[in-house]
């Protein structure tokens, strides 16, 4: 029996979660029955086009999923949702965006890839919004009413036809995930064809796939033998880019920062790019991971929402946590130094081994430094900030997995923490830069590893 089947059955009574993908051209009236228990509804993947008046009838709903619908206005009935604190519509053709569509409970607002032209002033009545995604849109301006969203951690507003970047955004005094490019005023796209950064054509014709690695929103892996003439087979990573938008913008982008970003030890090298795919798909060769490499930490949660998720059980000693930190903050310096802004500093995208090695990855939310002109200087800063602010976060999680051995390790753990601090200041212009976090972490003692 369907899931469907069973909730017009009255199968589901006590339900906390529902998920139903199945055609639905309207919405299933048995839904609203399970309104005293009901946390959780994920509507994706159906043909809707509206939601139910008295959708507030499910007054404990916490999570509402409506992504590749094909609803053309967010629904005025969420704002009726008292308890609603993460709303996803990613995906449909909407366009309009009411005033009262918006509840105030919000920390976390899903609007990516649809054909949105401006947001409410009302969204800054949103104080505990923390995460916001933008992405693929057509927003020409944002609100300054979201100034006064303070809460705001994560905001995504690549690939829309914004201008400039609010001075404003800068001054949120959480805000430490920002991508935007693919944007009129970015910097990236402003760049000619021939003053783009390059890497050597590799042909899809000199490659032979053994096996894939994984899917990203942004494209698919695989583990590839390049056959050069001449030369032994070299083993390889391959990425084929998809076209369409991810939440964090387009492909291109993040495939123009992994080649700006340049060679460093604790980068993913690029090696090449793929011409020739038989779909005509962008594509990068990549230096091949070792297979005993793993992600730190597992993406945020519906209940952490911008925090990572680490295993219980996992941990190391003082030592291994410097030299982590170390690591990525030598590799953010030098991005900084070549005009990129990672923007999606996270535990999660980050591979490790057993022996503290580490890989900082995932330029999906990359964004070009802007560079000349009024003020640039001063904007260039406090991006890089909010950068920083990431990794105070990141130093935050790793001292708190630590163990000392001893008085030294202690204050080692205690100096961590003081850094962190200064990454976290409010304002992102105080913020160290990672040239000084690099010489601040070498003086801990701890072993070299650049």
């Amino acid at each position: 029996m369907t899931t469907l089947a069973r909730l017009r059955a009255g199968q589901l009574r006590g339900a906390k979660r529902l998920d139903l993908s199945c055609g639905l051209t309207e919405f299933p009236r048995e839904i609203l029955e399970l309104g005293d228990t009901l946390e959780v509804l994920d509507l994706s993947g159906n043909e809707l086009t509206a939601l139910p008046d008295d959708l507030h009838r499910l007054h404990r709903l916490r999570v509402l999923f409506c992504s590749n619908n094909r609803f053309v206005e967010l629904p005025k009935v969420l704002g009726r949702c008292e308890s609603l604190d993460i709303v996803g519509f990613k995906a449909n053709p909407i366009q309009d965006v009411p005033a009262e569509s918006l509840p105030s409970s919000l920390r976390w607002l899903i609007l990516t890839d649809n054909r949105i032209e401006q947001l409410p002033a009302s969204i800054g009545r949103c104080s505990r919004l923390q995460k916001l995604m933008l992405a693929g849109n057509r927003l020409s301006a944002l609100p300054p009413e979201l100034a006064h969203c303070e809460r705001l951690e994560l905001l995504r507003i690549s690939a829309n036809r914004l201008d400039a970047l609010p001075a404003w955004v800068t001054r949120l005094p959480r805000l430490a995930w920002l991508a935007f490019s693919g944007n009129p005023f970015d910097a990236e796209a402003a760049l000619s064809a021939t003053e783009r950064p390059s890497a050597p054509a590799i042909r899809w014709t000199e490659l032979e796939l053994i096996r894939p690695l994984g899917e990203g929103a942004s494209g698919v892996i695989h583990e590839a033998l390049w056959r050069r003439v001449g030369d032994a087979p070299m083993p390889v990573a391959v990425k084929v880019f998809k076209g369409a938008v991810t939440s964090d913008g387009w492909p291109r982008s993040e495939m123009a920062a992994c080649m700006a970003a340049g060679a460093h030890p604790r980068l993913i090298p690029v090696i090449g790019q793929l011409t020739e795919h038989p779909t005509l798909a962008d594509g990068l060769v990549l230096g091949l991971v070792d297979a005993d490499y793993v992600n730190l930490a597992g993406p945020p949660s519906l209940q952490t929402c911008t925090r990572d998720v680490y295993a219980d059980e996992l941990g190391w000693n003082t030592p291994t946590a410097v030299r982590l930190a170390q690591a990525i903050a030598s590799a953010m310096a030098h991005l900084h130094e070549r005009g990129v802004m990672h923007g999606d500093l996270y535990a999660h995208n980050i591979l490790w081994n057993s022996r503290g090695d580490c890989l900082l990855g995932d330029f999906g939310a990359a964004s070009a430094l802007p560079c000349g002109g009024d003020g640039a200087h001063g904007l260039v800063r406090a991006l890089q900030g909010l950068d920083v602010r990431a990794f105070g976060c990141l130093l935050e999680e790793l001292v708190a997995r630590s163990t000392a051995d001893g008085e030294a390790e202690q204050q080692t753990l205690r100096s961590m923490k003081a850094i962190e601090a200064r990454c976290m200041v409010p304002d992102s212009l105080a913020r160290p830069r990672f040239a000084e976090i690099v010489s601040q972490l070498d003086a801990l003692n701890a072993p070299r590893d650049r």
